[in-house]
């Protein structure tokens, strides 16, 4: 993805062992923060490693060249074992500094290719927090739909307990 001329170029990349370091400087403040994913707050690096490192599937790194600096990262895998693991699911963060300014958005676009790619059928969003209204309008905009609505589902750090979305979208096949 290219930004407006004079602007910096944006590489969505696979994850390489070296990414971390600038990994978990996206990953931490938003898993401390208690307002999206559901880790604890008080989550240990190694813990977030083995989250969104070793368990999934692939992981990617929005990265903004020229100077190799990391403003994003998701991953993808299955949703399910053996007989639903056709539906692949993904977490997403950007850095505080790039949000919006598109990143999300190409990220999730590039995720759709990837795991259509990777021959998933289709992506699900377990656990939408229904406050996080940048990301439900985004996902709504790729073609996402909410095909059900946990009551509570979510204990947020500042809100208390709200509801999470459940978001569901078949994926084009990969030929």
């Amino acid at each position: 993805m290219e930004m407006l001329s004079n602007q910096p170029t944006i590489t969505i990349r696979a994850y390489e062992p070296s990414d971390w370091a600038g990994t978990w400087l996206i990953l931490e403040p938003v898993f401390r923060a208690g307002e999206t994913f559901p880790m604890s707050p008080g989550i240990t690096e190694a813990d977030a490693h083995t989250h969104w490192i070793e368990h999934p599937q692939a992981t990617f790194v929005a990265v903004i060249e020229p100077e190799s600096r990391i403003i994003g990262t998701y991953y993808l895998k299955p949703n399910s074992a053996a007989l639903g693991a056709h539906v692949c699911n993904a977490g997403y963060i950007v850095s505080e500094a790039a949000r919006r300014q598109g990143v999300a958005e190409a990220m999730g676009r590039h995720s759709l290719k990837t795991g259509s790619f990777m021959g998933f059928r289709a992506m699900q969003f377990n656990l939408v927090v229904s406050t996080n209204e940048a990301s439900v309008r985004l996902w709504k905009k790729l073609g996402f739909h909410v095909v059900g609505t946990l009551p509570e589902a979510f204990k947020h750090a500042h809100l208390g307990y709200v509801d999470a979305l459940v978001m569901y979208k078949m994926l084009e096949l990969s030929e």
